[in-house]
C-alpha cells in the first residue's frame, strides 16, 4: 500500500488514494479502523492523528473524491478541516498538478477546496469552504460545575464542538480536562479551550474526539471563531493561533471558510505483509 503523509499545522495524516491511472484502491472500509489504529501508532507505526482514504466518487456524483477519515484510535470522523487540505495536497500532486479546485464529498457534507502553490517546498495553501456552522448538543447539566462558569457554547462545523472561554488556554490541563468534558457527551466531542486577544486573533488549544491533544485543529478553528464572533469579541475575519501555527476563519452569516497551509512530509510503501 502506498501512502503520504502530511501534516496541516502540526495536525498529521496518513493518506491512500484510489490511483485510476495504475488501478489502485484504497483498503476497503472494513479494514480502515484497524489500519488506523496501526499505522497511526506513533512507536510502533508510521505515527499520525488519522488515516484518510481518497475514494474515487460513485458515477454520477459531483465530487472529485470522496473522503473517509478515521482518526488514530480507529472511529470515523465526519470532518477534519486539517485531514481535508492533506487529502487535498494528495490529489492534487497524484493528478500532476500544483493548484486546482477540487469538490470532496465528506460525512460532513461537500466541501470545496482550492489548492495554491507556495514557494516553500512540499507545502500548499489550501481555502475550504467549510460550509455553515450549525448548533451543537446540548451541554449535559453534570459539566456546568466542572466548567465552573465558563463562557461556553457548542456547536456542528459537519462534526460537534464545544468552545469554552478561559483567560489562558496554555494553562489548561488538556490531558484531565479534554477527556472529561469529551466523555460526559454520548457520541463525545471535539473541546476548544479559547481566549480572545487583539486585532481579531483567538487562541486556541484543543482536545480532538478520537485523537487526543492535537497541535491545531481546522473545524475547531472555525468553531472557535463564530463562536467567539457571536459573542462579539472578534469580528468577521479571525487568526487562530495555535501550538502548530495559525491559521485564517473567514466569516460570511453562518458560513465560514478555512484557510491555511497541508505539507507533504514522506511518500512510503507498507508492505503487504505488515499489513496482513
Amino acid at each position: 500500500m502506498h501512502l503520504t503523509k502530511h501534516h496541516g499545522l502540526g495536525n498529521d495524516f496518513l493518506v491512500v488514494l484510489d490511483d485510476p491511472s495504475t488501478g489502485t484502491v484504497a483498503p476497503a472500509d472494513d479494514r480502515l479502523p484497524e489500519l488506523a489504529r496501526r499505522l497511526c501508532d506513533r512507536h510502533r507505526g508510521l505515527g499520525a492523528d488519522g488515516l484518510i482514504a481518497g475514494r474515487r466518487p460513485p458515477e454520477g456524483s459531483s465530487a472529485d473524491v470522496v473522503m473517509v477519515l478515521h482518526n488514530a484510535d480507529g472511529s470515523r470522523a465526519e470532518m477534519s478541516g486539517n485531514g481535508i487540505r492533506c487529502l487535498a495536497q494528495a490529489v492534487v500532486a497524484a493528478r500532476g498538478g500544483d493548484g486546482a479546485t477540487l469538490t470532496i464529498a465528506t460525512d460532513g457534507g461537500d466541501r470545496q477546496v482550492t489548492v495554491t502553490p507556495v514557494e516553500r517546498a512540499g507545502e500548499v495553501a489550501v481555502r475550504v469552504a467549510m460550509g455553515t456552522v450549525g448548533s451543537g448538543p446540548a451541554v449535559p447539566a453534570s459539566l456546568l460545575e466542572r466548567l465552573g462558569g465558563s463562557r461556553h457554547a457548542t456547536v456542528d462545523v459537519g462534526n460537534p464542538h464545544l468552545v469554552v472561554e478561559v483567560a489562558d488556554p496554555s494553562a489548561v490541563d488538556l490531558a484531565t480536562e479534554g477527556p472529561a468534558l469529551e466523555a460526559a457527551f454520548p457520541d463525545g466531542i471535539n473541546v476548544e479551550f479559547v481566549a480572545a486577544g487583539p486585532d481579531d486573533r483567538l487562541e486556541l488549544v484543543v482536545w480532538e474526539r478520537g485523537a487526543g491533544i492535537t497541535e491545531a485543529c481546522g473545524t475547531g478553528a472555525c468553531a472557535a471563531a463564530s463562536v467567539a464572533h457571536r459573542w462579539g469579541v472578534v469580528g468577521e475575519h479571525v487568526e487562530v493561533g495555535m501550538p502548530g501555527g495559525s491559521a485564517q476563519v473567514v466569516l460570511e452569516g453562518d458560513d465560514a471558510t478555512l484557510i491555511g497551509p497541508s505539507v507533504r512530509i514522506a511518500a512510503v510503501d507498507v508492505d503487504d505483509e505488515v499489513l496482513a
